[in-house]
């Protein structure tokens, strides 16, 4: 059975930094993309950073300069570093597996809640 488990959430003044972590079991986890998605109150979830099986990182331009997406494959966990948090990145925070090929499944988290106050 695949896990994604994510933790690290929490309240932080604007400014502050948080480390969010997703830790995943029952995939083989050094071959599936990894990517951070958010959905704030009452917006479309979004992409905010993903990461390639060869550790390659893309982001969203709103995270640009303040977020840092890293993994481990020895401990199978995904990790979101947030620093110069601001008011707008309060979210629901959700890790996802994307498939690494057309007969593999996407797999999600349950998600982690990030306020920001200002």
């Amino acid at each position: 059975q695949v896990q994604l488990v994510e933790s690290g959430g929490g309240l932080v003044q604007a400014g502050g930094s948080l480390r969010l972590s997703c830790a995943t079991s029952g995939l083989t986890f050094s071959i599936y993309p990894m990517a951070w998605y958010r959905q704030g109150p009452g917006k479309q979830r979004e992409l905010v950073a993903s990461i390639s099986s060869r550790a390659s990182t893309n982001y969203a331009d709103s995270v640009k300069g303040r977020f840092t997406i890293s993994r481990d494959n020895a401990k199978t966990t995904v990790y979101l570093q947030m620093n110069n948090l601001k008011p707008e990145d309060t979210a629901v925070y959700f890790c996802k597996a994307n498939r690494p090929a057309t007969w593999a499944l996407d797999y999600w988290g349950q998600g982690t809640q990030v306020t920001v106050s200002s």
